[in-house]
Order: C-alpha cells, then structure tokens, then sequence
C-alpha cells in the first residue's frame, strides 16, 4: 500500500472509532473515499486482504470444537433461517418489481434467488472483530455464531464450487485423510518451534501451504482448507499463543480485505437507495434468528446476543454476487448493490453489537416471554456452593483459586463463561461451573437459589474491566455483603473499583512485580543467600 492508502485507512478508523463505533467501519468508509479519488485496488490489495481472511479463518479454526458443529441448533437452525430469509427476501424483491422499483424489475427468478440467497448470510469477519474486541469469543453465544457462521461459510463454500463448473478433484479425499494422517507429525513440530518468531512463522506454513494450498490443488475452497488445519491443531497447548502470535497480521491484513470491499463498488444515489432498501431488511434477519434459537430452547440473553452478532450481510454475499456477474446472471449494478448494503449493515449492526447487554437489560421482561419451557443444557448454570468464587478462570483467576484452595479451609469455586474452560478445569480436579458475569439473569438465579447466603467472598478476575464493574454491580444490587475483591489493568481502573464499593482492588501488573519480589526474597533467603539482611520474611499478602 502506499503512503496515501495507509493515511487515509487511519484517519476513517480513528474517526470512527471516536464516535464509539468499530474501526472497521471506517476501513470501509475509507475504501469509498479512496474509490472517488480514482484509486484501484490492483493484486497486491487482494493479496492483503486474501491473507487476512484466510488468517481469520485458520485463527476460528484454533478456537473451534468439532463436536460444536454437530448440534442441532448450529446445522439445523442455520439451514432453516436461510431458507426462511431466502423465501421472505424472494417475496420482498417480487413485491419491488411488482411496483416498478429501480432495478427489481429487471431481475428473473432466478436473479432474484441469487440476490436473496448472496443477502442470506451474516459476515464472519465482522462478527469475530465483534467478538474480540468485548472479549467474547468463548463465550456461549459467541461459540453458537462462529459455529453458525461456518456452517453458513460451508454452505458457499458449496455453491462457488458448483457455480464454477469445478468439481472436486478426486484426490481431495487422498487429501484430506492426509492432513488427518499427518496431524501427530504437525503437533511434534509445533512442539518444537519453541515461544518466539518460530511459532508464528509455522502458523503461516500451516494456514497458508497445508491447509490453503493443499486444498487448492484438489480443486476445494482455500480458506476453507486453513479453517480445517486450525481445527486440527486446536488442541495442542501452543494453540492459544500461536492464534495470540497472530493477531497482529491478521487485524492489518483485514484492513486490505475491508479497503478492498469500498474499493470495488462506485457508489450511485440509486445504487445507494436499494442498498437502504435492503438494509431495512436487518432487523427483520436478527429477529428470525432470536426466534429460531429461541426455538431450541436457549434463553433469551443467548439468542439475542448471538442474533445481534449475525445481524449484517456477508462478505460472502459479495464473492456470490462476483460470481453471477462473471456468469452472466446479474447486472453489474448488483455487485455494487450488494457491497453498499454490505456497508450500510455494519454501520448498522456495529452500535447494536455495542449496545447488546444493555437492550437485554432494558427488554430482558418481554424477551423472556419467547423462551421455551426446558431451556437447552448449555444455558443451565449450576449452584456454587461454595464459600468462595472467583470469577474469571484465566491465568490469574487460576492462580487464585490455586492459593485459596491451598491456603483456606473454604469450598472454592470458579466461574467462567467459556464452556472449554470450565472443562478443561475440571478435568485438572478445580471445582468449577459455567456462568456468564455480564448476564443479569446469573446473578438473579444466584439470589433466587440462597447462593448468595453462605459466600463469603468474591474475587472478580475478568481481564474486560467493564466485566468486573458490571459484576461489582450486581453483587451490590443483589444485597451481597461478603468481601469484593477485583483486578484492574491500571491504576485509574483499580481507583474506579474501589469507588463502586470493591473491599479490595489490585493492579495485576504491580501485583505480578511484588509477587516476583516476595518470592524470590524468600526463596534466596532459605537457600542462604541473605544472611542477615532480614531476619523474619515479609507477611504474606
């Protein structure tokens, strides 16, 4: 990219980002400007921006759970919402060339399914940028729209294959028992790779030639090949830090992918009108999705969340619509209708994202009302009885709970919304249970059961400090008079923790210093290395 590309991405996502909205949006804002200004994209652009889809789909691969996909509510649930989108979208676009609007009179039914079924999916980059940046990735209903949305991803993966007249080669089968076959031999050579510039360096060998090009040589989607190479190496310790090794390519090359998106449309006022038009079509598309996971008995918080998250249009929808272009069976003013409503629905479902666990607390009463009776087992949360909790089971939340078990005569429990964690903590011999500290209705089952009444102390160990003031929040609410104590990043932070009525707050980064020190001081001293410096050790704190 040259200077003035890398100028003007900055200044659309740092203006967006003061108005409290994702960068991503003004990425793609900045794509527009740029395509005024006469800018094209050229290969190197698409290069970036390939990468970086590719590197996001091998990063969802690292975090994802085969088994999560066979659920009925992933396959089954997507399937019938796209079916039902589709029918309601085809009727829409009939009922548009019916009134002699604009370019729905020059679409046939086969047109009109194409643009119903390329408007049918929810964008994968965006809801993972979503999902990060609240730190909700393992989250229940973040797990529940990734596992959604690469269903959705599989189900394109299937009409590009089709559309191009490109079959499979037959070796793909060869292929992907392969990758399989050699899984062992790929984990070896992670084990290998030590902690540095290694480790990330095999992740790009892993995305980008066993997985993407693997899968391009036997005629199959590359993306999907790196999404399939994450998944199988998702279970080796390294997992964590080869995704967090990542993340930094992978968030500058998304800025090509959504420069790349505003890149290839001129918008017009009419093209501009019929995105609008379709865009009114979003709230609709994320109240079919509640309602479809409401069908399969999840609780309202899980399924409005997860309908926020895929309440957009799809980058996939632009690669369909590129297709029936090339094929002859759309009109080019429909790829660029496509790429406006894309924008336009990002721009849209941004603030509602933001906004999700305050519309939920605000109507959470008349969502309740669309729950089934019997909720799904994965909205279940279970009692603590314990006399401490530590909520947030991270590194630090672990460390925690490790101490107090060890030092107190107390039943300790962890608490933690990914469902991985809280397994993976049990098979270790933790006491631990699934619950979400952002949801309202956690702690209001906690209050309704009498959880409340033989804890003594909570300590709030959440890396999102917005998280452990909204906990704090409602352990006050819910009349808890036991010990808070929380952790804070910075010391602003821990002074905000304290004034909301947190008994303690600790700055983790002092915290981690002092820790070190103590240790050390006492370590050395019992090994002879201090004589006479001190003669009793510091009390521990």
């Amino acid at each position: 990219m040259d200077p003035l590309w890398i100028t003007i991405a900055f200044v659309g996502g740092f203006s967006i980002r003061l108005l409290g909205l994702p960068p991503l949006v003004g990425f793609l804002l900045a794509g527009f400007v740029l395509n005024l200004l006469g800018v094209e994209g050229g290969e190197t652009l698409q290069l970036v921006a390939d990468l970086g889809v590719t590197l996001l789909l091998f990063t969802i691969g690292l975090k994802l759970k085969v088994k999560s996909l066979l659920k009925p509510v992933i396959w089954l649930g997507t399937s019938g919402h796209m079916l039902v989108t589709m029918a309601v979208l085809l009727g829409l676009l009939k009922f548009g060339a019916w009134l002699g609007i604009g370019l729905f009179t020059e679409l046939d039914l086969a047109g009109m399914l194409l643009v119903a079924f390329a408007l049918s999916f929810s964008s994968t980059v965006f809801a993972v940028k979503v999902l990060e940046a609240k730190g909700e990735m393992s989250a229940g209903h973040g797990t529940l729209s990734i596992g959604i949305l690469v269903m959705q991803d599989v189900l394109a993966v299937v009409f590009l294959t089709a559309s191009s007249g490109k079959f499979p080669s037959p070796w793909a089968i060869l292929v992907l028992a392969g990758l399989f076959l050699i899984r062992p031999w790929l984990n070896r050579i992670m084990d290998r790779c030590d902690h540095g510039e290694l480790v990330t360096l095999y992740g790009f060998f892993l995305a980008l030639v066993v997985g993407s090009a693997s899968f391009e040589a036997v005629a199959m989607k590359a993306d999907l090949g790196a999404l399939l190479i994450g998944m199988l190496v998702a279970n080796h310790p390294k997992s964590k830090e080869l995704a967090k090794n990542l993340l930094g390519f992978k968030e500058v090359f998304l800025v090509g992918f959504f420069l790349s998106i505003g890149l290839a449309a001129t918008p017009t006022w009419d093209a501009l009108l019929l995105a609008g038009m379709m865009v009114l079509f979003i709230p609709l598309k994320t109240a079919m999705f509640f309602l479809f996971l409401c069908h399969f008995r999840l609780r309202a918080r899980s399924s409005l969340l997860s309908a926020l998250t895929l309440s957009n249009y799809s980058e996939f929808g632009l690669i369909v619509g590129a297709v029936a272009v090339a094929n002859g069976w759309l009109a080019v003013d429909w790829l660029i209708i496509i790429a406006l409503a894309l924008s336009l629905s990002f721009v849209l479902a941004a603030p509602l994202n933001t906004a999700g666990h305050k519309i939920y607390q605000r109507f959470h009463l008349l969502l309740a009302r669309f729950e089934r009776k019997g909720l799904h087992p994965d909205d279940l949360s279970q009692p603590l009885m314990a006399n401490v909790a530590i909520i947030g089971m991270g590194r630090i939340g672990t460390g925690a709970y490790d101490l107090m078990n060890e030092r107190c005569d107390a039943n300790v429990v962890g608490i933690d919304f990914s469902e991985k964690a809280v397994e993976d903590h049990r098979q270790e011999g933790r006491t631990a249970i699934l619950g979400d500290a952002s949801d309202p209705d956690f702690w209001e089952m906690l209050k309704m059961r009498g959880d409340f009444d033989q804890l003594e102390l909570v300590l709030l160990a959440m890396h999102k400090h917005q998280a452990n003031l909204f906990a704090l929040d409602q352990l006050k609410k819910a009349g808890f008079t036991g010990g808070i104590t929380a952790i804070a990043m910075y010391e602003d932070q821990r002074q905000e923790l304290l004034k909301a009525g947190a008994h303690a707050a600790h700055n983790f980064y002092a915290e981690a210093g002092a820790g070190f020190a103590e240790h050390a001081y006492m370590e050395s001293l019992q090994a002879g290395f201090l004589p006479g410096v001190c003669e009793t050790p510091p009390k521990p704190t």
